[in-house]
């Protein structure tokens, strides 16, 4: 846990000067597209242009590789979970079967499974990244001005921004209370068994919680104090009005968003079926 994951990060980009409210609209149709459509020619596309985003914004692989080595898991894990629970539901949404290995009992590895399995796993690599790029290149007080405009009210924004401001703070101290314990001899580092330093981990979570209970405890006491929630409306200091650039790229994504979805559903079917 060397690096702070899902923390904003500062850099001279064309996505970091994008209003905040763009971004997020933008990551609304693309998560819409995403999960609707079941076109693996789209969502290849769309995984390519997370790449091409990820470099524009500078943002660098090892700063959100934590995340990205979580996600690695989850996918693994989800995918294995539905050929476990659902070994063919690949062939009832493309109403083929072509055997690739003869298994026992109905666990028979189907070419329409693992295409449908393929497909959550692009499904993901679509849309978290994107949602990455999101958090790492809005300023937290941005963001929640992001979500007050698109209509969230202004205490949800809030909490949703003070969420975002404090991960870095919980991983400090997490590191902190790792650090004295260590410091007392329970060995944490790589040349423990994974038994032993999952072990150590439970250990700091205990005070982990404490500190993070005694954080909220006086972030609402400070809040309260300034009357936070009195007001139907409030104004936001980091608020960015919209520029040309802002506009142009809410276009030509609502162009593209409209022109996804017609091909998407241009046969009346959501799902794209290579085998017949």
């Amino acid at each position: 846990m060397n690096n702070v994951m899902l923390a904003y990060l500062e850099r001279q980009s064309p996505i970091h000067r994008l209003s905040g409210a763009t971004k997020l609209i933008v990551f609304l149709l693309w998560s819409i597209v995403v999960m609707v459509g079941y076109d693996t020619r789209i969502m290849l596309g769309l995984s390519a242009v997370g790449v091409i985003l990820f470099i524009i914004s500078r943002t660098r692989l090892r700063e959100v590789s934590f995340i990205f080595k979580m996600l690695i898991v989850f996918m693994l894990l989800n995918v294995i979970a539905i050929y476990i629970f659902a070994p063919e539901q690949g062939v009832i949404m493309y109403q083929t079967r072509h055997i690739l290995i003869k298994g026992t009992g109905r666990w028979t590895l189907t070419a329409e499974e693992l295409f449908y399995e393929c497909n959550i796993i692009l499904k993901y690599s679509c849309i978290v990244p994107v949602a990455i790029l999101l958090i790492v290149t809005t300023h937290p007080s941005e963001f929640a001005a992001s979500l007050n405009r698109i209509g969230v009210n202004y205490s949800i924004a809030y909490a949703v921004s003070l969420t975002l401001r404090y991960i870095p703070d919980v991983q400090r101290d997490y590191q902190t209370i790792s650090h004295a314990q260590q410091a007392r001899g329970l060995e944490l580092s790589k040349k423990a068994s994974p038994v032993k330093r999952l072990k150590g981990a439970a250990a700091i979570l205990l005070p982990l919680i404490f500190s993070s209970l005694d954080r909220i405890d006086v972030i609402s006491q400070a809040m309260e104090l300034r009357g936070f929630g009195k007001n139907k409306k409030r104004t936001w200091y980091s608020a960015r009005p919209f520029t040309k650039a802002d506009v142009i790229t809410l276009v030509v994504s609502g162009l593209l968003f409209i022109g996804i979805m017609w091909f998407v559903f241009r046969d009346g079917n959501r799902f794209w079926n290579p085998f017949v």
